[in-house]
């Protein structure tokens, strides 16, 4: 196994200016399981491409445990990579397909065979592995592009979107048996998604992407519990935390009739540049229902309420405009998103009034959108 450095990597692809990576400084521990996640065209994919040798690195360098690999060809690396439309031969076995990569190697044929049933027992494969890919299912096949990594017994697995063609129902499933399966295994392991949900469950890390560059690396809880920056916690939980720029005077945050206490070391982070506003971040499960008149509520008129089950969260229309104007969710502009009790949900075209619980606003700098002290 091997740890895996990026150390100022870029990529800047022909006839464009700015980097598709830019600068990318990360640390991938011998055994992690990392995943990189943002949205379309953050640099994802190619920066995991730049580590199997796919895409050219323009400066910087690449290590794969103390060897600089930034010139060496793919075969060289030492890697497996499973791509999203698994890149399965439609004429080959299950067998055949998964030992294919040892046999071009030269592998006697008999460590092969091995190898190949040790990996689909492990996939819960070996019932198919006379069968041809257009005889398995979609998470059949999926497995099998994992086998064909795991025979190959690398120093480090890439994943490139491996879940997306899959339902949801099947993506859950086979993310828990990838996750558990890289535990095992305990292969240093690259996985790239655009999916946050997929990123909190089975990362020890997470790295998160935006525009070629790097926002925060962390686990899913420090992602979670702090995120570095406005786009940080817009982006991980779900639903998607809810953000609202509000004016500072006499020591709290305020916006129309709303009124939150902010501590003195936040007010003595601000600056001249964040002009007497402050950005607040609040998920929805930190908001309770109130009533109306106390003290920071705010009214909500009830566009939608989703029901889960074990959970409820209601989307809705701030009612003062005022607020309106200047507080944003992944709903959209003016929305608000706040978890209620599952059993007495509030009906569409109610109004209920919430109020954020003492303690979990998160404080963002107005100017720069990174994180204040609290």
């Amino acid at each position: 196994m091997a740890s895996v450095t990026f150390d100022q990597a870029t990529r800047v692809y022909p006839g464009q200016e700015r980097p598709a990576v830019d600068s990318l400084n990360l640390e991938v521990g011998d055994g992690e399981f990392m995943v990189f996640v943002g949205p379309s065209g953050c640099g994802k994919s190619t920066s995991l491409r730049m580590l199997a040798g796919l895409e050219d690195v323009n400066s910087g360098r690449i290590l794969i445990g103390d060897r600089d690999v930034t010139d060496v060809q793919p075969k060289d690396r030492d890697i497996a990579m499973v791509f999203q439309n698994y890149a399965l031969y439609p004429h080959m076995s299950v067998a055949d397909n998964m030992g294919f990569a040892l046999k071009i190697a030269g592998t006697p044929k008999a460590q092969i065979r091995e190898r190949v049933e040790e990996a689909a027992k492990i996939l819960d494969l070996t019932e198919y592995l006379d069968r041809k890919p257009k005889a398995l299912s979609g998470g059949q096949r999926q497995r099998v592009a994992m086998g064909r990594a795991i025979v190959r017994q690398p120093q480090v697995f890439l994943m490139d979107e491996p879940l997306s063609n899959l339902d949801a129902k099947l993506r859950v499933q086979t993310r828990t048996q990838i996750a558990s399966l890289q535990r095992r295994l305990g292969v240093t392991t690259v996985y790239v998604t655009h999916d946050q949900t997929e990123a909190l469950t089975m990362g020890d890390r997470i790295a998160v992407l935006k525009d070629g560059l790097l926002q925060q690396v962390g686990t899913p809880r420090e992602m979670y519990d702090t995120p570095q920056n406005v786009f940080v916690a817009g982006f991980i939980g779900s639903p998607a935390m809810n953000l609202g720029t509000f004016s500072v005077a006499d020591g709290k945050a305020n916006l129309g009739d709303t009124h939150i206490p902010l501590t003195r070391t936040t007010i003595d982070a601000l600056t001249e540049a964040d002009k007497g506003e402050i950005t607040l971040g609040f998920r929805p499960e930190s908001l309770d229902v109130s009533t109306e008149g106390e003290e920071g509520a705010f009214g909500i008129n009830v566009n939608l309420v989703e029901e889960l089950g074990s959970d409820a969260f209601v989307y809705g229309q701030l009612s003062a405009k005022e607020v309106a104007e200047h507080v944003t969710s992944g709903a959209g502009e003016a929305q608000l998103i706040a978890r209620v009790d599952p059993r007495r949900p509030p009906m569409k075209g109610d109004k209920i009034w919430v109020k954020v619980r003492p303690g979990e606003a998160h404080v963002f700098s107005s100017a720069t959108g990174e994180r204040l002290p609290a």
